[in-house]
């Protein structure tokens, strides 16, 4: 693996919490700062891909491909309408991976086998940033054995801390048996309304908890994020001026402020 290149998971196995939305618009903002970044949709969803402009039927290599494949890592890599940010999509093929890895030797080690391989081959990439399926499952453990850290996006609503226990107990245990270097980059709050108690005191509880875990920067609830997929593209491109973009630049500049 490319001493330059960081791999970075973003992880929760709760649903709806923003965490594709934050894979796109943080990759986007990372590109846009100058950075080349690469998008690994490991979620048989596919939203990640849907939402960069990729239609299904375009979708030729996939992250299936990598996983279990023996075709060049490569293969999977594709543009996107975004300058810096390329993308390995995602198919509902993604969702029989978890049966077909347990044939697999050595099968929590798939994904980072493969990006090391890829890495090699395109050393330019800055970042690889993986977006994890809502779930603690295999797709999820190799994506934290291959990655160097974890963003944890948390909905900033009630019962939002609780949901972490599992996900820091499934690190501990990967970081135990195949990737001990793996630490959590930071917690993210998403949905954030400055006008609601609840947000308010989500956050207090966060930082309470988490300390300086948690990033600075908030990602507000705001209807562009919302608009901006079923446009196919990232809120950067679809509205530049709206909360939700100055939110994801600030977040990139925050986490590129943390490699320094």
């Amino acid at each position: 693996m490319s001493d330059t290149c960081r791999i970075i998971a973003l992880a929760n196995q709760k649903g709806g919490v923003g965490k594709t939305t934050t894979a796109i618009n943080l990759g986007a903002a990372l590109a846009k700062a100058g950075r080349r970044v690469l998008l690994v949709d490991m979620d048989p969803q596919g939203n990640a891909s849907t939402g960069l402009g990729l239609a299904a039927g375009d979708r030729k290599s996939t992250s299936y491909d990598l996983l279990l494949e023996d075709e060049p890592a490569t293969a999977g890599i594709h543009g996107t309408q975004v300058v810096g940010l390329d993308l390995i999509p995602a198919t509902t093929d993604l969702s029989s991976a978890d049966v077909d890895l347990m044939a697999s030797k050595g099968r929590s080690r798939n994904l980072r086998n493969r990006l090391t391989e890829l890495s090699a081959a395109r050393p330019e990439y800055d970042y690889i940033l993986i977006d994890c399926p809502p779930a603690l499952n295999l797709l999820t453990i190799n994506a934290m054995v291959a990655a160097g850290s974890i963003i944890v996006p948390l909905q900033s609503e009630f019962f939002a801390l609780e949901g972490l226990s599992q996900l820091m107990l499934t690190l501990r245990e990967v970081r135990a048996s195949a990737n001990e270097a793996l630490r959590i980059e930071g917690v993210v709050l998403t949905m954030y309304d400055r006008r609601n108690n609840l947000s308010q005191q989500v956050e207090a509880d966060a930082r309470g908890t988490l300390g300086d875990l948690v990033f600075r920067t908030v990602i507000p609830r705001n209807v562009r994020l919302s608009e901006a997929p079923s446009h196919a593209m990232p809120v950067l491109d679809y509205d530049p001026a709206c909360a939700g973009s100055k939110a994801y630049l600030e977040l990139a500049a925050e986490l590129m402020q943390r490699e320094g």
